[in-house]
């Protein structure tokens, strides 16, 4: 395992200046959340899953065809949040668009307003309610962020062919912290700040003593100075659901004493809003740790009450960031 500490950061000003990398420089603790795309046309339904996020949310996650089932695209979604005036974090899958299409779809969302971008490899067909269709995977998430890495600081296609206009990007990544191997996800993540990424958002975190782990090692690798990591996790409805999650989705660890609490509870909903707020609690304290990610499937109301309740909107802190310089416009 490489002991090298990342190499920081060499550009000092705002790569968007986004609201989110704004919280962030700040010092503040960001609060993300997911926003679950309807199986719509009607933007009404991306309003209203959108407003109870925007009461306790710096950005909503617009996710791209998530666990690989067809829902309104991200592009769509990102570019009706930014109607409406809230924030909007673009995921970008590889496995659906090749490079030609993800470096004109990524052009197209920066020129409507997009400055945050999320880089996923994205989940196989084979987990989605259409297996039979065709994966391309022409990137992974490394070498997307590289792609868009370089379409915004060097202002070039892929081809070597130049962008008139340069996007501007906050550009992101996703980890799975708390899943085998447990011992090579640092360099993983090493791996991707290199590549370009400016935040992390990690797959829901249910073990607090694997991801406290896992942080250590990130701030011996010096990743923490690097890279703004949010901590995710989300609410739990019952045991049933836990035990789908654990077996079903990829990058998901949940251990059994925290799916036996909900199972023995005389309320599962009500004490898995608890177990999430108490991990809200403990993440925030973690060193490192820049906000928290929340997410839950069509639950939107349910994220919001969990974030007021947790008492993060209260703590937030002021400080100036002692990274990176925020810079100026």
């Amino acid at each position: 395992m490489s002991e090298q500490k990342a190499a920081p950061p060499k550009e000092m000003g705002y790569r968007a200046g986004s609201r989110l990398e704004r919280v962030l420089r700040a010092g503040k603790f960001a609060i993300t959340a997911e926003l679950n795309p309807p199986d719509s046309s009607d933007p009404q339904d991306v309003f209203e899953a959108a407003r109870p996020l925007s009461e306790i949310s710096d950005a909503i996650n617009a996710t791209d065809a998530s666990g690989a089932n067809c829902h309104m695209s991200s592009l769509g979604i990102s570019a009706l949040l930014l109607r409406a005036g809230y924030e909007a974090v673009m995921q970008v899958s590889c496995r659906d668009r090749n490079r030609i299409a993800i470096q004109g779809d990524v052009l197209g969302a920066a020129a409507l307003g997009v400055r945050n971008i999320l880089c996923l490899s994205g989940d196989d067909v084979s987990v989605g309610d259409q297996p039979g269709a065709k994966p391309v995977f022409d990137f992974d998430s490394i070498s997307l962020l590289r792609t868009l890495r370089n379409m915004r600081d060097e202002g070039q296609f892929l081809s070597g062919r130049k962008i008139d206009h340069p996007p501007k990007l906050f550009l992101g990544a996703v980890e799975n912290p708390c899943v085998d191997p447990l011992k090579w996800r640092p360099d993983r993540l090493m791996k991707k700040a290199e590549a370009g990424a400016d935040f992390i958002q990690t797959n829901h975190i249910f073990d607090i003593p694997r991801f406290k782990a896992f942080m250590t090692r990130v701030r011996d690798l010096g990743l923490d100075e690097r890279l703004y990591i949010l901590a995710g996790t989300g609410p739990l409805v019952s045991a049933r659901t836990a035990r789908w999650m654990k077996n079903r989705v990829p990058g998901i660890h949940i251990p059994e004493s925290v799916i036996a609490r909900i199972e023995q509870a005389k309320d599962p909903e009500e004490e898995g809003k608890l177990i999430c707020i108490e991990l809200l609690q403990e993440l925030q304290e973690i060193q490192g740790v820049s906000g928290v990610h929340v997410m839950a499937y069509r639950r939107e109301n349910m994220v919001s009450e969990i974030v007021q309740n947790s008492g993060i909107l209260k703590r937030r802190s002021g400080k100036t960031d002692r990274r990176m310089d925020a810079g100026k416009d």
